[in-house]
């Protein structure tokens, strides 16, 4: 039986009333219900209040919408329920994880790279003060993954590094920022991410560190957050074989699960041995890392008879709902293991106080996106960006001498044409612009296509400068990288815009050029040619502003790298 008097509930007498009342009088239908997350898309009342009253769901995290609609659409969820509900956002970067005119402060990486804590300090405050004005109270966040892989890109810019050390006290300030606005933190993603290079989106993914290895890495870092008191733990689509032998030495290797599904994992090493007695909610299961280890009609209730305690999102939730309750008729899901479940669901209601909180106030919007958040945005951005390497002795550059500037802008491919060019290149265009630099900034083949559907803007992608005209017309070339991948590819390696384009750099023993990564901190490996490299970490205006203010020395990099960034290659670091 959960005990909600103590960590990280630390309930009075009077909260476990509320719960134990609240449970009693509970329908099989609400026990059910409040299994579940909702994906909201929909924000009119009449969805609203089928969610609430039919499917009786316990949590909700909302996609898309303006700033009033997601205040509108998470104030009716909470006036249309009898229990009241858990609503999340992912506040990894700050405000804008919360809603789409929130504030980005800063990665996960950038955290990491920056020399002071204010940096994650700021993030969290900004995310916490933007998520609770539209009534969210609960972050999927930190991200206290252990990045020991530099090829793995799922969590490169959204973790804080790969110093156990660091990623605990980063996080536990995270922690604490969202507990001053009245947030839950669900610290993820257990048994942990980053020691590969795949995405749970599209397999199964697989920490294979030994149980001494991981003990002395990710185990460090979850037993660091347990002991702070995190609220909850957001549990990945990854599986760690070593640990699974070690609870159950005769499994089999097709028997080996991802942790959402596996008993020896929830059980056996987070409630057990590391005493975890917080919430559990597994990631996303839509996603194929759990979809290709059992169908959902065994996934589903699996995932609680195996430890979790909430479902993130449903499929069908007609559906959904009919394999729980087969699941518990079927003695899948037992008796002790729902009440367990529930226990901890509205224990951590009952922790933030949801059965007597009021709805946040309509005047508290104006904090979204106010001025005072960007100014912690320029601050995060001064703090972070990092001068990886300048071999060649590049900067400072001067515009009244390097004045003609070549900007190559290296995006990733529109979803469609239509979407028009990464709106980055624009702004960093006119950042250079703005410091004193005559920019030219060549079409991409994407560009190209969408004024006009031509074979032949393949070969005007090729085209072959004189090198001797090139060196007069232009005095630096800037290659901006900003590549991004999300559930469609297992590694993110920079990628032109077409073959053979003069795209691809080749200016470095010609005219004085510098690399800059807008994402993700392993491009070097793609791009070893490059003398001078910066890594920038986001590509919002406040960051663009300073990476020129850098660049042209009129503010010193104070960013720090780890040894990740260069890929295991000797040739990088030339």
């Amino acid at each position: 039986m959960v005990d909600l008097s103590k960590k990280p509930f630390y309930l009075d007498r009077e909260q476990i009333q509320w719960v134990e009342d609240t449970l009693a009088s509970m329908t099989e239908e609400e026990k059910i219900g409040q299994l579940f997350i909702n994906l909201t898309l929909q924000r009119d009342e009449a969805s609203i209040v089928e969610l609430c009253q039919k499917y009786h769901i316990g949590g909700t995290r909302w996609q898309g919408g303006t700033l009033e609609e997601v205040y509108e659409q998470n104030r009716m969820f909470q006036e249309q329920n009898r229990i009241p509900l858990l609503i999340a956002a992912n506040c990894e970067n700050g405000g804008k994880g919360a809603v789409g005119e929130g504030t980005f402060v800063a990665t996960g990486a950038a955290c990491g790279a920056s020399q002071t804590t204010d940096t994650v300090r700021d993030m969290a405050a900004v995310g916490a003060a933007e998520a609770a004005a539209v009534g969210c109270n609960w972050t999927f966040a930190p991200v206290c993954d252990v990045v020991s892989n530099w090829r793995n890109t799922i969590v490169n810019t959204r973790a804080f590094g790969n110093d156990p050390e660091q990623i605990i006290k980063l996080s536990q300030i995270y922690m604490e920022e969202m507990k001053k606005k009245g947030l839950a933190c669900a610290a993820k993603h257990f048994p942990g991410d980053g020691s590969e290079e795949r995405d749970q989106h599209l397999v199964m993914g697989c920490n294979d560190l030994s149980c001494e290895e991981w003990d002395a890495s990710y185990g460090k870092v979850y037993q660091g957050l347990i002991d702070a008191g995190v609220e909850s733990i957001m549990v990945g689509h990854i599986c760690q074989p070593a640990y699974s032998r070690r609870f159950r030495p005769d499994i089999r290797d097709e028997e080996i699960m991802p942790a959402t599904l596996s008993p020896e994992l929830l059980q056996g090493l987070l409630r057990g041995q590391l005493g975890f007695n917080g919430l559990i909610v597994t990631d996303a299961t839509h996603m194929a890392g759990i979809q290709n280890a059992a169908s959902r009609k065994k996934a589903i209730p699996g995932a609680i008879a195996a430890g979790c305690d909430m479902i993130l999102f449903f499929n069908d939730p007609e559906e959904d709902i009919a394999y729980v309750k087969a699941g518990i008729a079927d003695g899948i899901i037992s008796r002790e293991r729902l009440q367990d479940a529930l226990m901890r669901i509205l224990g951590m209601k009952a922790m933030l106080g949801l059965h007597k909180r009021e709805f946040p106030k309509k005047e508290g919007l104006s904090v979204v996106g106010c001025e005072q958040h960007h100014e912690a945005a320029r601050k995060a951005a001064d703090e972070a960006i990092t001068l990886v390497k300048d071999t060649q002795h590049l900067l400072p550059v001067n515009p009244d001498t390097k004045k003609r500037l070549l900007l190559y802008f290296i995006e990733s491919a529109p979803e469609s044409l239509a979407n028009g060019p990464d709106p980055a290149k624009k702004i960093l265009a006119e950042e250079l612009k703005a410091a004193g630099f005559e920019v030219t900034v060549p079409e991409d083949y994407y560009e190209l296509e969408m004024k006009g559907q031509s074979p032949f803007n393949k070969f005007r992608m090729m085209r072959h400068f004189s090198r001797e005209s090139f060196k007069k017309e232009y005095d630096l070339v800037l290659v901006a990288v900003h590549m991004q991948g999300y559930a469609q590819t297992n590694n993110v390696r920079v990628n032109y815009s077409i073959g053979h384009s003069h795209e691809i750099p080749w200016t470095t023993c010609e005219v004085p050029t510098l690399g800059v990564s807008l994402n993700y901190t392993n491009h070097l490996y793609d791009m070893p040619m490059m003398k001078t490299f910066v890594n920038a970490y986001a590509p919002t205006r406040e960051y663009l502003h300073e990476l020129v203010r850098k660049i042209t020395g009129q503010s010193p990099f104070k960013g720090q790298a780890n040894d990740l960034v260069w890929c295991e290659r000797w040739d990088t670091r030339l």
